[in-house]
């Protein structure tokens, strides 16, 4: 029986008593997962990312953990959320137009202490002030720096379109304009390299492109570490208390911390491992969370149809934002239908031995993102599911 057999035959005999549709988390496998990133980080903290996650059970579990410190969450109504129900670090790391979630966050010391809101313009300070309706707290200031490799003079651009700030001199001007303004504290920057961290180099059957990926990823690296060090030492000379530099993401991990003016990586997806994180040649995990649908239909030799399953992902439309059929092993989407809302054909020689009501064990190609399907999730320890938690969508939390 190999590795993969096995687990669906504990996955099946763990969830024998609950209908499909429902997901799992296998916590041998998170646990596992957490534990790689805490030894790629080499010392430093990890700030797990909450739109990985989605779900407080396992976020408390891994904060839980040596070597992880401080949540990187992304709408400001959910960091607000997290610091009422007792998290103490909430980096938030997209900014926010939430006019009443910033009326609340500047009336409460407790709140305010606890969230650092993203800043990458002026006029996102000024949003804040207008928003505090009466509120008087210090709102805690991180800036956002674009970490794209821009080549050709900057006719060419690689990597996603974040803040506007690329320049040492960018972000010391706009810490410049935070100290000077009453009400606002500096205490951070945030760069995330996407093109690095989100970006497999080792995509099945296309060795040129993964060829390129590597060489891009390697000038990329090269190219941010020498500018992220220029902004820090500018951003120091205004701010000398900063109490944070936070970089990267689960694919570049052990790349990021080995830079010495970074002082915290975030990382959330390598938690649960999802399909679009197969193809890296850094690292290695185990899919950890997973859903299964039913079967319902059997139309024909090599076929069955489940119920549901068109999850697709966020991101540029294709195939690899769709969920993957992960077991049985040999299951594939018929390419007329792909993967359906509400029914999905698989074909395959396994399909003959499913019978109605069996399961078909399914990878999200992004990991958060599952939990906004199922309120719950089934937490699997060896063969049996040890308990089941809700996700945000279980405990009526949809940011966004």
């Amino acid at each position: 029986m190999t590795a993969r057999a096995a687990d669906r035959a504990r996955y099946d005999r763990a969830t024998a008593h609950l209908d499909a549709p429902l997901a799992i988390v296998d916590l041998d496998a998170f646990d596992a997962n957490a534990d790689d990133l805490v030894r790629r980080a080499g010392g430093k903290p990890v700030r797990v990312a909450s739109k990985s996650v989605r779900c407080r059970a396992l976020l408390e579990r891994v904060l839980a953990k040596d070597g992880f410190s401080g949540v990187m969450s992304y709408t400001l109504a959910e960091s607000l959320w997290l610091a009422r129900s007792g998290f103490e670090d909430v980096l938030l790391a997209y900014p926010s137009a939430d006019r009443a979630g910033y009326a609340e966050l500047t009336s409460d010391p407790k709140l305010a202490a606890a969230v650092t809101v993203m800043v990458d313009d002026p006029a996102q300070l000024a949003l804040i002030d207008a928003a505090r309706d009466g509120g008087r707290e210090v709102v805690r200031v991180c800036l956002e720096l674009d970490t794209s490799l821009r080549l050709l003079g900057g006719r060419v651009r690689v990597g996603a379109r974040r803040s506007p700030l690329h320049s040492p001199a960018e972000v010391a001007e706009l810490a410049r304009s935070v100290a000077r303004r009453p009400g606002f504290e500096v205490v951070g920057i945030m760069a995330y390299e996407g093109h690095v961290a989100g970006v497999g180099d080792a995509v099945a059957g296309r060795p040129v492109r993964s060829r390129a990926i590597r060489l891009m990823q390697a000038a990329a690296r090269r190219e941010l570490a020498e500018r992220r060090a220029a902004v820090v030492r500018a951003v120091r000379a205004v701010v000398p208390g900063l109490e944070f530099v936070n970089g990267g993401g689960t694919g570049s991990v052990q790349y990021t911390v080995a830079e010495d003016a970074v002082t915290e990586v975030a990382a959330g997806s390598g938690l649960y491992l999802p399909r679009l994180f197969d193809n890296y040649t850094s690292f290695h995990g185990r899919p950890a969370a997973l859903f299964a649908q039913p079967v319902v239909r059997r139309p024909g030799v090599g076929v069955v149809t489940v119920l549901g399953g068109g999850y697709p992902a966020s991101g540029a439309a294709g195939r690899d934002r769709l969920p993957v059929p992960y077991l049985p092993e040999g299951l594939r989407y018929d390419p007329q239908e792909g993967a359906g809302e509400v029914q999905t054909p698989l074909l395959g020689s396994p399909a003959d031995d499913l019978l109605i009501g069996d399961k078909v064990w399914f990878r999200h190609a992004k990991a958060g993102e599952l939990c906004e399907r199922f309120d719950a999730l089934h937490l699997v320890e060896g063969d049996r599911v040890t308990a089941t938690v809700p996700t945000y969508r279980g405990e009526g939390r949809t940011f966004l």
